[in-house]
């Protein structure tokens, strides 16, 4: 096993690639440089294979989103699970695949998440958020880490970087938001230009919400009859944190780079619980630090190979505890260390033909410390291996087809191969429409969580198998009056010895369970546009829709056989409007309308009335000003969420706000 390993590794140090560096790199090395604004009447044509869902800068900002969460909700194909308040856990499906076949990346490099397996995006705020994106697939960039080739859809947060104009040195900002339930949400930082070719970046946040929200909960009888109208406020679900980054880039002639990121999150939270028969639990608290250090190095050989160097240590801690007597007793720690490292190669064989070559490999420790039981110091290791092999063809610009395979070795089990197939084709080269269509397996391995927590683990879940098959029409048009790009997608996936959890009673306790076999269909559709009006107005809109079926098919016997999976509504979508306005001198106002909406679902594996979840919806409104004064500009901005004060649940027995305010003000120099 050992000699496998150590082969696979050699081969990949040994890999020749050329460079054909990401678009994104490109304007983060230019961007380094200083250069003259221009004014931008018309965009390249489309690059992508698949094209990805994006929300950047000022777009970012005008959205009622406090967290990546919160920005997320805006893609199509995504269903987000939330607790609820400031302090609720809130993670990312796409596409009914489940969190698990989702990856989040921070910078390049995959986030991981001692608690639930999953990671949290309720913690990692948008104040130092420069963009994200949604792929589903992978990236259309053959240049990445092997594990990238690995997941079903990715989602890759990326931070702001330093820019600088002749003769800056110094960057500052500050900022402060308040509103309902007592949320605090200071957040500083700064940026230094410490040569011209290096620069320091540093940010901080302290979040504080009491999580006192009212509530009407209610409960009708298949009958017709009202089990229980309740109206009340949420209690326990207040929160503390803190959030500190800070990041070093240096970039040396037109062609390399390097740089490092550090980040640390620590968070006191109370867990409200679900609400059953009126009774509220009260009684828990979670204690969570998560912690990592990451650095990206990244240089250009001979015009026609370029190698990439990923480094990551990580160590999470969560301490869970409850004193609550009407439940067991528990108080439980548990330690994550996370050791990773990726190197990838790219060459381009001609100018139409890459090639790539990359291996990663991590290890995880787990030692998990029952207190209450006495059962402490119990420790589990695993070994990850990823070796993947692409390619990429671009025949003129008609057609772009890249074709990847994967290698997924976990500890002594039976190694996985997973292939991929991607295809972009472009029948009108002047026109940017494109049919863009791929086929992919993804295979994950049960994590820490799934087989060894306490009271949730299941030792003897199966590994899960996904296929993806997708389809999509994308059109984009750019003129001086308008910019408008649309796309619409058919999916089918299928997913074999599905891993699913859900609540157990308690949010920190989940039970996890196989489903065998589960079939999805759906139908993803947006479409973004920009009207550029007369007086300097730009009206936008952003509208998704989203229809899919996920049923279990796994035994015909079964009383759920055909039937929906837990939490997956058959229609959802979004909409958001904003009107801007910019005056001569610079300053901006906008008006920001947005509205999502989530269709009917069941919470349990049977579509019985019982298990019935209703849809929701909810209207946002915000309003915006920004005045520069010298070389400082300030920032107002009111946003008034759940604007009707609609009574909702995205899980059940977990209820949302109603309607609230949050105010924020801001300084940037």
């Amino acid at each position: 096993m050992i000699r496998r390993y150590s082969l696979i590794l050699i081969l990949a140090l040994c890999a020749h690639s050329v460079f054909a560096q990401s678009e994104a790199e490109r304007d983060s090395l230019l961007r380094q440089f200083d250069i003259d604004e221009v004014e931008v009447t018309a965009r390249a044509l489309t690059k992508d294979v698949i094209v990805p869902q994006t929300l950047k800068g000022e777009e970012l900002q005008r959205l009622n989103a406090l967290s990546v969460a919160d920005a997320l909700r805006y893609f199509s194909g995504v269903q987000l699970k939330d607790y609820g308040g400031v302090g609720g856990i809130k993670t990312i499906n796409v596409r009914s695949m489940g969190s698990q076949h989702t990856a989040v990346y921070y910078n390049g490099i995959q986030l991981g998440n001692a608690q639930n397996g999953q990671v949290d995006l309720g913690r990692y705020s948008l104040d130092n958020m420069e963009e994200i994106a949604l792929f589903n697939g992978q990236k259309s960039d053959i240049f990445q880490s092997a594990r990238e080739f690995g997941s079903a859809g990715n989602v890759y947060l990326t931070t702001r970087k330093p820019y600088f104009r002749p003769n800056e040195k110094v960057h500052m900002h500050a900022q402060m938001r308040f509103g309902s339930f007592a949320l605090a949400n200071p957040n500083v930082g700064f940026d230094v230009k410490l040569t011209e070719n290096m620069s320091l970046t540093f940010d901080a946040e302290y979040v504080y919400s009491n999580g006192k929200y009212p509530f009407r909960y209610k409960r009708v009888l298949p009958n017709g009859e009202t089990a229980y109208d309740t109206t009340a406020v949420r209690q326990n679900g207040d929160i503390n944190a803190v959030r500190t980054e800070l990041g070093l880039h240096h970039y040396y002639r037109t062609t390399g780079f390097w740089r490092v990121h550090a980040y640390n999150y620590y968070s006191e939270r109370g867990v409200p619980g679900a609400i059953v028969n009126n009774v509220w639990r009260n009684g828990e608290r979670l204690w969570d630090r998560n912690s990592f250090v990451q650095g990206q190095w990244q240089d250009e050989w001979f015009d026609r190979w370029s190698t990439r160097v990923l480094l990551k240590y990580a160590n999470d801690y969560t301490h869970y505890k409850n004193y609550d007597e009407r439940l067991l007793p528990s108080d439980n720690e548990y330690l994550q260390q996370e050791l990773y490292l990726s190197l990838a190669n790219k060459v381009q064989i001609f100018n139409w033909w890459d090639v790539s070559l990359a291996y990663d490999y991590q290890f995880n420790t787990l030692k998990k410390d029952e207190l209450v039981t006495g059962l402490t110091d119990e420790r589990f290791t695993r070994h990850s291996h990823w070796l993947s092999a692409a390619t990429a063809f671009n025949i003129k610009e008609y057609l772009r087809v890249q074709a990847s395979v994967l290698m997924t070795a976990v500890d002594a089990n039976t190694p996985r191969v997973t292939p991929g197939i991607f295809a972009s084709f472009r029948p009108y080269p002047k026109i940017d429409l494109s049919i863009n269509a791929f086929y992919k397996q993804s295979y994950r391995y049960p994590t820490f969580n799934d087989l060894y927590y306490t009271d949730m683990g299941n030792a003897s879940l199966r590994p899960e198998l996904a296929r993806q098959h997708s389809v999509e029409l994308a059109y984009r048009k750019t003129t001086k009056q308008f910019d408008i790009d649309v796309s619409a997608s058919y999916y089918y996936n299928r997913v074999t010895d599905k891993i699913i959890a859900y609540p157990k009673g308690q949010q920190f306790r989940w039970t996890m369970l196989n489903l065998g076999t589960v079939k999805i269909n759906g139908v993803d559709a947006k479409a973004d546009m920009s009207f550029f009006l007369p007086m300097r107005f730009v009206l936008r809109t952003r509208l998704n829709y989203t229809y899919q079926t996920a049923i279990d098919v796994t035994n015909p016997n079964d009383t759920y056989y055909g039937h929906q999976i837990p939490y997956i509504p058959w229609h959802s979508g979004s909409a958001v409007l904003s009107l801007d306005w910019q005056s001569k001198r610079g300053d901006h106002y906008g008006l920001n309308y947005s509205f999502i909406y989530v269709g009917e679902r069941y919470g349990q594996q049977e579509n019985i009335i019982y298990n019935y979840v209703q849809p929701w919806y909810t209207h946002d409104l915000s309003l915006y000003g920004e005045w520069g004064i010298n070389n400082w500009w300030l920032k107002a901005n009111i946003e008034i969420n759940n604007l009707l004060g609609q009574d909702y649940e995205v899980i059940q027995n977990y209820p949302m706000p109603k309607q609230n305010v949050r105010c924020t003000l801001s300084i940037r120099y």
